[in-house]
């Protein structure tokens, strides 16, 4: 049989030849840090990517502190350290403000903020991994249980301060509504002038793959950069990079910077200490709320746990399966590394070398968040700074004193179907932690279930207020009414604190 094609049915399939035979993308690779920065100009708006110091576009933050640039602001989960990252451009006053979730161990970052040196807009860690997704993905905003009832909500919280440490600018409200009996907040989306994102490997076309933990803020900040500009250790052949393990297709990715000899710095080096193990525990309080903490942990859970004592209880899970979320894109957390076998890209959301366990995933910061504000986590344990008697937590800013950040604890504890276990010391040097109310920034209102402290153990019920459950055996009643300020009721099946035995 003999087909005839018109004129135009022949210029089609001639069309569709070419395009099956041509590259998808069209990316830059640039030969240095200077020529993929050439056109960052004072006030432009920049994505940083990267978590604490892991997965960091190091040349490129040098490459900036060479060009000079000034008045800029920075968007990023943190700023590094004083001496590296993102720090350098805060020492050498380019910075104007930062959109982030943590201050951290950065001294200079907490020191210009308070003496009103920088604006700092602190967002909970996952609305800013969410709001920069909406950014890339063209969406003008979103609504989040996240924040609700806080600073965040309600507007107030500090972004810059006169030197005498008044409030110069302060954040405003956002809009609530409600859907389906909760409360929400709307956010805004974030987008940037430019994308400076580290990626482990590129292909030619300019598709890229991440190592490890270093996924993290990289991911969804290369979707919403107008310019995106990609550092990486590995240029490889077309075809290198299997399709269906390409973390960011070309299409996001303008220009590529191949450097090598990262330094790669390790913010907490945390290794395996074989020869303590559990003999380490005493009776002290901390080791009691350990002890105590530990029985929580149930067979089948998921589970994300803050830095201290949380992390420290996951220590005693024994004969159960608990599988540990981390905040920056980890599911199946191991134990830390034995010492030489530390990952620089393999780090939790305390910034600590770690190791992940057979059947473990990685993935991106704002998919991290998808699970916990999703209510696919089932157990959140983490520390505070305030809890009130009808379970308000306040643990991440004193004003005018200390500014840690919120990190990612307001859409931890904000998650519907999360149980938020509290572990702290019951006083902080003779001062009340569990109130009537909190005098804190809270981090969440009427988002904890339970509080476990070296005397005893609160549950926090609906209607009601605190319960008393548990009492250590060197406790009294009376010795735990002294310490609260907040009023309790007494279970009438008060049973001494529990312990795990180990």
């Amino acid at each position: 049989m003999i087909r005839a094609f018109s004129r135009h049915q022949l210029r089609s399939l001639s069309c569709a030849r070419r395009f099956s035979v041509s590259r998808a993308c069209s990316v830059e690779f640039c030969e240095s840090a200077e020529s993929a920065l050439r056109d960052v100009k004072n006030g432009d708006k920049l994505l940083v990517g990267g978590f604490g110091l892991c997965g960091i576009p190091e040349y490129l933050i040098d490459g900036l502190v060479k060009k000079g640039v000034t008045n800029l602001t920075c968007v990023s989960n943190n700023a590094g350290l004083d001496d590296f990252g993102l720090g350098l451009l805060l020492n050498n006053r380019q910075v104007e403000r930062m959109i982030s979730s943590y201050v951290g161990e950065n001294a200079e970052f907490e020191r210009q903020f308070l003496t009103g040196e920088l604006e700092v807009e602190l967002t909970p860690q996952g609305t800013l991994a969410e709001r920069i997704r909406a950014g890339g993905a063209g969406i003008p905003a979103f609504f989040t249980p996240t924040g609700y009832g806080t600073l965040i909500h309600k507007g107030g919280a500090p972004i810059k301060y006169h030197s005498d440490k008044t409030v110069a600018i302060e954040s405003k409200p956002r809009e609530e509504r409600s859907f389906g009996g909760r409360d929400y907040i709307m956010e805004e989306a974030i987008s940037g002038d430019f994308a400076l994102i580290k990626a482990y490997k590129a292909d030619e076309a300019g598709n890229l793959i991440f190592r490890q933990s270093a996924n993290n803020f990289n991911q969804p900040m290369a979707t919403a950069g107008r310019i995106t500009i990609a550092e990486v250790e590995e240029v490889v052949p077309l075809g290198s990079i299997a399709p269906e393990d390409v973390h960011v297709p070309c299409i996001y990715v303008d220009r590529v910077l191949k450097c090598t000899g990262h330094q790669k710095r390790i913010e907490k080096l945390t290794v395996l200490k074989e020869e303590t193990g559990n003999k380490a525990l005493s009776d002290s309080p901390r080791d009691r709320i350990i002890k105590r903490a530990a029985l929580e942990f149930q067979d089948g859970m998921f589970a994300n746990l803050g830095i201290g004592i949380p992390m420290m209880a996951a220590n005693y899970i024994s004969g159960i399966t608990v599988t540990l979320q981390s905040e920056n894109g980890i599911l199946g957390l191991g134990p830390f590394p034995r010492a030489g076998t530390e990952d620089p890209d393999l780090i939790n959301a305390g910034k600590q070398t770690v190791t992940i366990l057979p059947g473990a995933s990685l993935f991106s910061s704002d998919n991290s968040f998808a699970m916990i504000r999703g209510g696919h986590v089932d157990l959140t344990m983490l520390g505070g700074l305030q809890v009130s008697a009808n379970g308000d937590l306040a643990n991440w800013m004193i004003p005018g004193k200390m500014v840690k950040g919120m990190g990612g604890a307001m859409d931890l504890v904000g998650s519907a179907g999360t149980t938020v276990v509290v572990t702290m010391e019951h006083t902080a040097r003779g001062s009340h932690k569990i109130l009537p109310q909190c005098t804190l920034p809270l981090t969440g209102t009427k988002v904890v279930d339970k509080i476990i402290t070296e005397k005893c153990v609160f549950e926090v019920v609906d209607g009601v207020g605190l319960v008393l459950t548990e009492l250590a055996e060197t406790e009294t009643l009376d010795t735990v009414k002294e310490a609260t300020a907040a009023s309790f009721e007494v279970s009438d099946n008060v049973v001494p604190l529990r312990q795990i035995k180990v």
